[in-house]
């Protein structure tokens, strides 16, 4: 995928802070380790445009970026993780509040992608949230992260186990490594299918 420029446009805690609706937009999700600003770096080929972190919970905003390719301009949202995030419930539910806010009602929203970590059973939050999501008619492929972290046979273990864990299609489960580069194409082609409302290939 060539990527003619990639840059952050606004963080903002609330709907007051969000950019005017325009371009489609991909909103970015998971738990606080999963490896999601690795993962929209190697996407957009820039080592620092989503700011990485060793402490879970760094992104406490909705981070909004412009990505701009030869067939035109898509928004990538990332939004706050959640799980091994060290913040006080009132935060918790302050970023859920925010998420959910946004996710159910951004009209130029096309696409919500769940980042899970192959070595981790997906929970509970997992499998509502992409309910959640499903009964407001998001699309949620799922991105399994850190692929590199496994051996072969490992990877295919770890792999049947997450999709039958999660209510996704086989083809909206993209195995992924931020460092190797394994799956990008192929979830920019899950993307821009969905920014185009092009229906999968399962339906």
């Amino acid at each position: 995928m060539k990527i003619l420029n990639a840059e952050i446009e606004t963080s903002a805690a609330g709907r007051a802070g969000w950019p005017e609706e325009g371009p489609p937009e991909v909103a970015f999700m998971g738990r606080s380790n999963v490896g999601k600003s690795s993962l929209l770096n190697r996407l957009v080929g820039r080592k620092a445009l989503a700011r990485t972190s060793g402490t879970p919970g760094k992104t406490r905003l909705l981070h909004f970026f412009r990505i701009e390719r030869p067939g035109g301009v898509v928004r990538f949202v990332d939004l706050p993780g959640y799980g091994y995030a060290k913040v006080s419930q009132a935060e918790r539910a302050r970023w859920r509040g925010m998420i959910e806010a946004y996710l159910g009602g951004r009209p130029t929203l096309r696409a919500a992608i769940l980042l899970q970590d192959a070595r981790r059973d997906p929970t509970e939050d997992e499998v509502l949230l992409l309910q959640w999501l499903a009964e407001r008619r998001v699309p949620a492929p799922v991105a399994v992260t850190k692929l590199d972290k496994l051996k072969a046979r490992e990877k295919v273990r770890r792999l049947r186990a997450i999709e039958e864990a999660l209510p996704v299609q086989a083809d909206w489960l993209v195995p992924t490594s931020a460092k190797t580069g394994a799956g990008i194409d192929r979830l920019w082609e899950v993307i821009d299918r969905l920014v185009a409302g092009t229906p999968s290939e399962g339906t």
